[in-house]
């Protein structure tokens, strides 16, 4: 059976075993490789020998090595504690705007670093937190001092996003599959080019750009900003589900935290986006 996240399946987690794991409802289990073998004391009920000896299988290897919900929950607990903490001192520092475009630019580098690499590293994604976290400190300082309260409405703007989407996905309103993560991918793209384009106008003096970032427009764009990365938080609990599905090593687990990490962040700085355009119109 092969799993339909994009992560898990260029993994090959899902295809039969074959990224170095058993998956599948008949991992550990000795007899699913073929036939047993002939048990010479079949017939003796009182010689049954002990696990380990001849004509009994081995003991089942201990799975404290897979993918599991507590170290998913774990990482990312770790993983988003690391990025509040450092938004906090960016905050208490009062951090001016050049910390916070140097932050985002390594924060960005890191992710994308990452992103391209086979394994998950533990210090690339702690250092895409703290940098991340930074960022997201020191803009939401700026911002509040112009839109008082901004932060704490986008804090609770994430926190009711992730609780919607998380209930949509376990009830199974939400399916998450092939078509599902294709349309979320081409719309993430789309408007990741708009965002860039918009950017490149404003830094070449046109002011606030293409105007996506202002007025009505800018809160359309805002809007879909949120509402994309949610279809991104969603690939990001299957994710989690086909890893643990599919008997991933638990070194996986940094990767789920560091995908919920990422979306989170995109949440937050939509929903503060937002808040200051609102505040300031």
């Amino acid at each position: 059976m092969r799993s339909s996240n994009p992560v898990f399946s260029r993994r090959g987690i899902g295809q039969g075993g074959q990224a170095g794991f058993n998956a599948g409802p008949q991992a550990g289990n000795p007899y699913a490789q073929g036939a047993p073998a002939a048990n010479p004391y079949a017939n003796n009920p009182y010689a049954q020998p002990q696990p380990g000896t001849a004509g009994f299988p081995p003991a089942a290897p201990p799975q404290s090595d897979r993918m599991t919900m507590d170290n998913v929950v774990s990482k990312t607990a770790i993983t988003l504690g690391t990025v509040v903490a450092a938004a906090a001192v960016a905050w208490i520092l009062n951090l001016g705007m050049g910390i916070a475009i140097v932050g985002a630019l390594v924060a960005m580098g890191l992710g994308l670093w990452q992103s391209f690499k086979r394994e998950p590293s533990p210090g690339i994604i702690l250092g895409y937190a703290v940098a991340e976290g930074i960022f997201l400190g020191a803009m939401s300082n700026f911002v509040n001092k112009w839109a008082p309260g901004a932060a704490m409405q986008a804090v609770i703007g994430t926190m009711a996003v992730f609780a919607a989407v998380l209930f949509l996905y376990r009830t199974g309103i939400i399916q998450v599959n092939r078509r599902f993560m294709r349309f979320a991918i081409a719309a993430g793209i789309g408007y990741a080019v708009l965002s860039l384009v918009n950017l490149g106008f404003a830094l070449f003096g046109a002011g606030d750009g293409m105007g996506f970032r202002t007025g009505w427009v800018g809160i359309l764009m805002g809007i879909a900003g949120v509402c994309i990365a949610a279809l991104f938080l969603a690939l990001d609990f299957k994710q989690v589900e086909d890893g643990i599905a599919y008997g991933a090593p638990a070194k996986e687990s940094w990767l789920a935290a560091f995908g919920l990490t990422v979306t989170l962040a995109w949440i937050y700085f939509e929903f503060l986006r937002l808040a200051w355009i609102l505040n300031s119109d």
